[in-house]
């Protein structure tokens, strides 16, 4: 069988993906849809077309040409462009939702109301404004206080949100922001600022069976303490037990239940399955687990957590999930340890040095995924950056301290004018991580 990947091709979560697919042990061959050449899908796949991934009528001849059994998309703009309604049409299921479905992404405003309308716990106080009810803006961002949140109403590339305190110092800020945001978005969301740990869940679902994948928590700030500006995500990290230290069991009940309940409102609201990944952003709160938002796909980078360390055939889950049987090719994970962090531009992400070039060597302890780079020559090992996230890399241990150690030692390994988050997953850094919910909880010493 073939499995068709549609993938920007300027992340290291198209390699992730691929590399899955490729290693799988019934040899699909996979094929590629990609906006950009991405040297390490370019490496496992059999056929690649460049091309936009809205492009949706290119999209369905690629696929005619090549009948894959199943697609499998990756970053969000494909997914709520509809791909997956177009490849339909061209006879290929995928992971991935219709595009009705992908509002659980596109649209936040649809997300909460989903979550209200169904009665489904996990979401914060908050209020959806469009330009006919504008002029009550002021009088709900009294109601919260200094703790709240701007969110618009569609995709943003992670770099849309506004938080009280750390981006926007005043209600008259976030009122102008506002109708900044109402000049190109149909709406905008306020929400309460929450206070709490988040962490990433990514789950699969064909509908009807949901599929927890191990717990990561992914970092956005660009430098060591949570400092700077926010990216896509410097890394992340994931524990053996596929949960965090500072979660507990019913924790991860409650996201699932919530994740569970989500799925079958969706097939209520929409008549349609939900097939692909739910990658909820969840917060642990004194008041207990709040959803933060949904995905429609894997997250970047916390797919480097989950798909090196599946101990099941991916592909099979695929093409399972994509028909509707996902009860039957569960995915299981191994109990080992992961650590990504991302090699990054200098002056990443205000003013990154695009267009240097960096060597990346083949010996590293630990795997490299490719995002935002071009390959130059045969030998693989030099490469010109673009203006994104450039290199992943992971390490995998039976613990985290030592997947951490075999992280590091890899990401320090490449040579040129990159930089990355070396407390990632650091004793000190998880230990502020557990002190901090400690203190939310009022168990603090």
């Amino acid at each position: 069988m073939k499995i068709l990947l549609v993938a920007l091709g300027t992340t290291a979560r198209a390699h992730c993906i691929a590399e899955a697919i490729a290693s799988s042990p019934s040899e699909p061959g996979l094929v590629a849809f990609m906006q950009a050449k991405n040297p390490g899908v370019m490496k496992l796949a059999k056929a690649v077309k460049i091309g936009k991934v809205t492009d949706l009528e290119a999209l369905k001849k690629f696929a005619e040409e090549q009948s894959p059994g199943i697609a499998v998309i990756s970053p969000d703009d494909a997914v709520a462009a509809g791909c997956a309604d177009a490849l339909l049409e061209a006879g290929v299921p995928s992971v991935g939702p219709l595009k009705t479905l992908a509002r659980l992404e596109s649209s936040k405003a649809f997300t909460r109301e989903l979550v209200s309308k169904y009665g489904i716990p996990g979401n914060p106080e908050y209020l959806v404004f469009t330009r006919s009810n504008a002029t009550e803006i002021p009088a709900y961002l009294r109601e919260l206080g200094d703790g709240y949140v701007v969110k618009p109403d569609s995709l943003t590339g992670g770099k849309g949100v506004k938080v009280s305190a750390e981006h926007l110092e005043s209600h008259e800020e976030a009122i102008a922001y506002c109708h900044e945001v109402l000049k190109t978005h149909p709406s905008v969301v306020i929400e309460e600022k929450l206070a709490g740990e988040e962490f990433s869940y990514q789950f699969l679902t064909d509908g009807k069976t949901v599929c927890p994948t191990p717990i990561a928590q992914d970092h956005k700030r660009a430098f060591d303490g949570d400092q700077g500006p926010n990216t896509g995500g410097m890394g992340s990290y994931s524990y053996p037990d596929h949960s965090l230290p500072f979660l507990e069991k019913a924790d991860l009940e409650k996201a699932m239940e919530i994740t569970e309940k989500v799925a079958a409102a969706l097939k209520k609201e929409t008549g349609f399955d939900y097939k692909g990944v739910m990658y909820g952003g969840f917060m642990k709160t004194r008041e207990g687990v709040k959803l933060i938002e949904y995905n429609a796909r894997f997250g970047d980078p916390e797919v480097m957590n989950v798909l090196p360390i599946i101990d099941s055939d991916f592909a099979e889950t695929c093409a399972a999930l994509a028909n509707g049987r996902l009860s039957s090719a569960k995915p299981r994970f191994k109990q080992l340890a992961t650590v990504c962090k991302y090699a990054v531009p200098e002056g990443y992400p205000t003013n990154p040095a695009a267009g240097r070039q960096i060597e990346v060597p083949k010996n590293a302890p630990g795997r490299y995924y490719f995002g935002s780079v071009e390959a130059l020559g045969e030998g693989n090992t030099v490469f010109r950056m673009g203006k994104s996230r450039a290199v992943a890399c992971v390490g995998i241990a039976p613990t985290i301290g030592e997947a951490e150690k075999i992280a590091e030692k890899t990401v320090s390994m490449i040579k040129g004018p990159v930089f990355h988050r070396k407390d990632i997953a650091t004793p000190a850094l998880l230990q502020k991580r557990v002190d901090h919910m400690a203190r939310i909880l009022g168990r603090s010493k």
